[in-house]
């Protein structure tokens, strides 16, 4: 594994605090983008995310600390995935997952497309077999195949409960669905908070309570941004209306933390950078580093 050069690293922080023997983070970037069926550009999300970090502040003022400086954070050389099948990606993917866990790093995979997320998701199960699955997305992702793939980034969800059981199962945001998938979620119950049933206050004012109290003591956390609303990110594949803000986001990383229940590591995926519009990619790299300082606090 390679260290990326220092002004490629996230939040552009010194070598004294980046590189992979002093740093208890380490961002994994894994462009993958084989099965995006509309709007395309997800392999440049990483890329452009750590790229924005340098514009991130380094002290977060609800924790008063600088998380950085105090962990260190290090970017490691993007994955490649030229010449490899999809399931050869996810395989390499999970590889090299599974060695920076075993030399005790918090991963941090920035994505590409959902169907990447499978990789981190087994590796951190193997680890962690208690832990629950927190999604936030748009969609479900729970096809058993999309345009004659079983690997697309809208079957991701599907292929991980064939090794997790899917009670461990809770998304956040979803209101874009086929009638298999919630055919699907009833007969499996899994737990989901669907966009309409959280904004006609089916869980009262204080959702994110009921949401995280669904969860284990150990949480891996994969992040579709096409869970917010496409006001806020309209940099994504397949935007759907309807969708979250950051404050309300946030707030679901407060209750984790209340609850004195712990995030294991996390992946964010799906962000398609569009050309002249820095915002989404700045918001993507916020919300890495805030949660970060809900993991180290």
């Amino acid at each position: 594994m390679k260290i990326l050069k220092e002004f490629n690293n996230f939040l552009s922080i010194e070598k004294e605090y980046s590189s992979l023997e002093n740093s208890n983070v380490a961002i994994l970037s894994a462009p993958l983008e084989m099965t995006v069926s509309y709007g395309k550009g997800c392999s440049r999300g990483p890329e452009k995310i750590i790229e924005a970090s340098a514009y991130v502040e380094f002290y977060d003022n609800e924790t008063n600390r600088e998380i950085c400086f105090e962990q260190g954070i290090v970017s490691l050389e993007p994955l490649c995935y030229d010449s490899m099948s999809i399931e050869e990606a996810l395989a390499s993917t999970e590889k090299i997952t599974k060695q920076l866990l075993e030399r005790s790093k918090f991963v941090v995979l920035l994505g590409g497309e959902h169907t990447v997320s499978i990789a981190p998701i087994k590796a951190h199960l193997e680890k962690y077999p208690k832990m629950s699955l927190l999604q936030f997305d748009a969609h479900s992702d729970l096809r058993e195949e999309y345009e004659d793939s079983p690997y697309s980034h809208a079957c991701a969800m599907k292929r991980v409960v064939e090794f997790l059981n899917p009670s461990k199962l809770t998304q956040v945001g979803i209101r874009a669905l086929s009638k298999e998938e919630s055919i699907f979620i009833k007969e499996n119950k899994i737990n989901t908070f669907f966009a309409t049933d959280i904004r006609t206050g089916k869980w009262g004012l204080n959702w994110q309570k009921e949401l995280v109290s669904t969860l284990s003591d150990e949480i891996y956390i994969s992040f579709d941004i096409d869970y917010f609303d496409p006001s806020l990110i309209p940099s994504t594949g397949t935007p759907e209306p309807d969708g979250f803000f950051y404050n309300e986001t946030v707030e679901i990383f407060r209750e984790i933390k209340r609850q004195n229940k712990k995030i294991v590591g996390f992946d964010l995926v799906e962000l398609a950078p569009i050309k002249g519009l820095s915002h989404p990619n700045l918001t993507a790299a916020r919300l890495i580093y805030k949660i970060l300082n809900f993991v180290f606090s």
